[in-house]
């Protein structure tokens, strides 16, 4: 059994105005949102509840988000990174995700009737004096609220979260059916695969990297920072949200689930509506390797 740690009170924001959406992201299938998806925080405490609950909805998983929160980068490119070749930025991925460990995983999952369930899965493995990181990402990240002392103290094992993310989980491996989502996703997706893995070492290249992201993903991963490109919209993900209309999620609005719930409405109301259910183009293209 794990010690009942009470989880960290959340901390409160000023949110993103909420604007009305434009008339032609209205669809049936997607309709304006009602109220804010809440998220809820996972420590060691929760673990095994908070699993158990997940693997309940996710039975009925039509789309899931995921984000990643990770100590920023310490590899850098020598040159414009939007002159690299696909190969090199993957290079440059690969050796920060190998490097570094990740902080903390949002999963958002949406049902085939259209609910939302969020988690924050908070993980103990980082420590600020011994591990590579970037010291303006951390102070970015605890300005949003992300405390990593907190984290190793209360924290799950990337481990454990890894294995109940393959074997129970019911999320990872190709299913029939189901989309993945996320938002300038190179590094997120490339955490992701970490671990799940166990935390061993990414391929050795690009196509490695992408037989994993099938083997473990399916084929039907979408990157809406990819598909939101055009001029309707402003940049930003949590600008984006707050221009279609979606409320700030609650319980942490600031943080990797709420990215993730963020991400996955974004993409409904795109699929739906701007591009009226063809988003084939966009499939296995991610923001950050191949563009």
């Amino acid at each position: 059994m794990f010690p009942m740690f009470a989880p960290p009170p959340s901390p409160s924001y000023n949110t993103v105005p909420v604007h009305r959406p434009p008339s032609f992201y209205q669809a049936d299938s997607v309709p304006p949102p009602l109220a804010a998806v809440p998220v809820q925080a996972v420590w060691a405490w929760n673990f095994d509840q908070e699993s158990s609950i997940l693997r309940s909805f996710a039975m009925g998983a039509r789309y899931v988000a995921v984000d990643v929160h990770y100590p920023g980068v310490v590899h850098h490119p020598g040159k414009d990174h939007n002159a690299l070749t696909t190969e090199q930025r993957y290079a440059l991925v690969k050796r920060n995700v190998d490097a570094l460990k990740p902080l903390q995983v949002g999963i958002a999952v949406c049902d085939s009737q259209g609910r939302i369930q969020a988690w924050e899965f908070n993980l103990c493995n980082f420590r600020r004096l011994s591990d590579a990181h970037d010291e303006s990402s951390l102070a970015y990240l605890a300005g949003r609220g992300l405390d990593v002392d907190t984290l190793a103290k209360h924290g799950v094992d990337a481990r454990r979260l890894g294995a109940m993310l393959l074997s129970y989980s019911g999320l990872i491996g190709p299913r029939r059916g189901l989309s993945w989502i996320t938002y300038a996703g190179a590094y997120h997706v490339a955490y992701l695969l970490k671990i799940v893995t166990g935390g061993g070492p990414l391929p050795p290249d690009v196509a490695g990297f992408l037989g994993d992201v099938r083997r473990f993903l399916g084929d039907q991963v979408y990157d809406v920072a990819r598909m939101a490109e055009f001029p309707a919209l402003p940049v930003g993900l949590e600008r984006i949200a707050a221009h279609l209309g979606f409320h700030p999620p609650c319980g942490s609005s600031r943080l990797a689930a709420a990215a993730g719930v963020r991400a996955l409405q974004v993409f409904r109301r795109l699929e739906h509506g701007e591009f009226g259910g063809d988003v084939g183009r966009y499939r296995g293209v991610l923001k950050g390797l191949q563009c």
